[in-house]
């Protein structure tokens, strides 16, 4: 007969079988998180190549790739994002409407958002200031790495919208009257290709509330994507955040255009104004380039807050005494109560 083997007392080399250490490990992460804890890259922060052998990683440009593939990954998602955006705003307006209609406009820019996602997965694919902001308040985002990821994705918008221009250059002279002509605001104008302007009979309130509500949609839609606690999207987030997109210019893009974005309205707006469209860029719907430059912010961290205080029961601000308050009315004793959860 077999001898049974005592797991109450294992022996040495029992104890040190992978099976038990896996056990003990498993133990020991459900000891020190709380229940229902959440995991997943936009949590945890796991680079899906992270561990990944590179080929000849001696070369020069592997280890400058290796270092900065971060900011490239969100310099190429926002530049895929904008080709695809302000392209089919200019074939729409461009062709005065027979090559496609407002409809076409939110499906190029949910097509945009998915390609976009799938293209820069390696960072994360923020794609948008606001969101790497949120994640930095609520997610653990590194502080560090905001304005590296800012400047990467105004970067890959401001280039992806001289391209488009470039691309369709030939037909703004003729849209516009003449090779020297571009303007802003006429019924004639191309300037709306490349940002976003207000409805001539919106307020200044009515502008912020606008991008602030389009903005708490878009976060608070993307945490429940990106939650395993919930039913979560998995694989298919990018298919998901095209729906989000596609579904918030629908129903909330008329007013303002829907830039809920810095990096896709200040990038082009800034390279509409190297363009020589003019002062107009700054000027029009009584100065209304800063409002999507601010709201986004505001939108994002409400849209977060909301998900967290409601459903998300993971590592977050939220989750933690006085909703995170402690931390900046008593840092170094809510230093020390979180050590002493670990």
């Amino acid at each position: 007969m077999a001898e049974k083997k005592d797991w109450t007392n294992p022996s040495s080399s029992e104890a040190s079988s992978p099976e038990v250490l896996q056990i003990e490990n498993v133990e020991h992460r459900a000891a020190r998180e709380p229940a229902h804890a959440e995991h997943g890259p936009l949590i945890d922060h796991q680079i899906p190549q992270a561990d990944a052998i590179q080929a000849h990683p001696e070369l020069y440009w592997s280890r400058i790739r290796r270092l900065c593939r971060e900011p490239f990954s969100e310099f190429l998602g926002t530049f895929i994002l904008l080709m695809f955006g302000d392209g089919v705003v200019a074939q729409v307006v461009l062709s005065g409407g027979t090559k496609g209609n407002y409809q076409s406009i939110s499906w190029g820019w949910g097509l945009g958002v998915m390609l976009g996602v799938y293209t820069a997965g390696i960072s994360g694919a923020h794609l948008n200031p606001a969101v790497t902001f949120a994640n930095c308040v609520f997610r653990k985002f590194s502080w560090k790495k905001f304005p590296i990821y800012m400047f990467a994705q105004t970067l890959g918008a401001f280039c992806a919208s001289g391209v488009v221009y470039a691309n369709y250059k030939s037909a703004i002279d003729v849209f516009e009257g003449g090779p020297d002509i571009r303007t802003v605001g006429l019924n004639t104008s191309s300037a709306g290709i490349f940002c976003t302007y207000p409805a001539p009979f919106m307020t200044k309130t009515g502008q912020f509330f606008s991008e602030f509500i389009a903005s708490t949609l878009l976060m608070f839609l993307i945490y429940a994507l990106k939650d395993d606690g919930n039913l979560g999207a998995g694989n298919l987030t990018p298919l998901g955040l095209f729906f989000i997109i596609f579904g918030i210019g629908a129903c909330f893009g008329w007013e303002t255009g829907y830039a809920i974005n810095l990096a896709r309205d200040f990038g082009p707006r800034l390279m509409s104004y190297f363009l020589g469209y003019g002062h107009g860029v700054w000027s029009a719907g009584n100065y209304y380039f800063w409002v999507p430059m601010v709201a986004p912010f505001f939108g994002c961290t409400f849209g977060g807050w909301l998900y967290d205080m409601f459903l998300f029961t993971g590592e977050s601000p939220i989750n933690t005494p006085w909703m995170g308050l402690r931390r900046l009315v008593q840092p170094g004793r809510a230093k020390s109560v979180s050590s002493s959860q670990v």
